[in-house]
C-alpha cells in the first residue's frame, strides 16, 4: 500500500507570537492535504463521490516539536488505518525531510448532504480507500 503525500507552503501568516507555527494551523495542513487525496486524488482515479460527501467527526493532534517558517514546503503524509461502513480513520505525519512536528488522527463519515446525514461507503470509494491502507504506526 501506499501513502499520500502532500506538499504544504509554510506562510509567515501561520507564524504566532511565540515565531512558531501555531497549533490551530496544523488543521488547515491537515484538511489541505485531504483535500488534495479525497477531492483532487480522489477525482483523478475516477472517484468524485467524495466531493462534498465527507465530514470530519473527529481529530487528535500531538505536536512533537516546534515549527518555524522556512522556504521549503512541509510534507503532510496521509494513510488510511481503517475502513467501516460509513467511515475511514485516517493518520498524519507533518513533516519536512526527517523531522516529524506533529502526529494527527482523524475520522471521517461518509455524508449524504440532501438527505443530512451519514451514508454508507460506496464499492469504488472502498477500493482507492485501499490503495492508501497502511496500519503501520507513523515512521517519525
Amino acid at each position: 500500500m501506499s501513502r499520500f503525500l502532500f506538499r504544504c507552503p509554510l506562510r509567515w501568516s501561520d507564524m504566532d507570537a511565540y515565531g512558531h507555527v501555531n497549533n490551530v494551523v496544523y488543521l488547515r495542513y491537515l484538511e489541505e492535504a485531504r483535500v488534495a487525496m479525497f477531492f483532487e486524488g480522489a477525482r483523478t482515479a475516477g472517484v468524485s463521490t467524495f466531493e462534498g460527501e465527507l465530514v470530519v467527526v473527529r481529530h487528535e493532534i500531538d505536536y512533537r516539536r516546534p515549527l518555524v517558517f522556512g522556504p521549503e514546503p512541509i510534507v503532510v503524509e496521509t494513510w488510511v488505518t481503517d475502513i467501516r461502513n460509513s467511515s475511514c480513520s485516517l493518520r498524519y505525519e507533518v513533516r519536512n525531510y526527517d523531522l516529524v512536528y506533529a502526529e494527527a488522527r482523524s475520522v471521517l463519515a461518509a455524508y449524504d448532504a440532501k438527505a443530512g446525514h451519514a451514508r454508507r461507503l460506496n464499492d469504488p470509494e472502498r477500493a482507492w480507500l485501499e490503495k492508501f491502507r497502511d496500519d503501520a504506526a507513523p515512521t517519525g
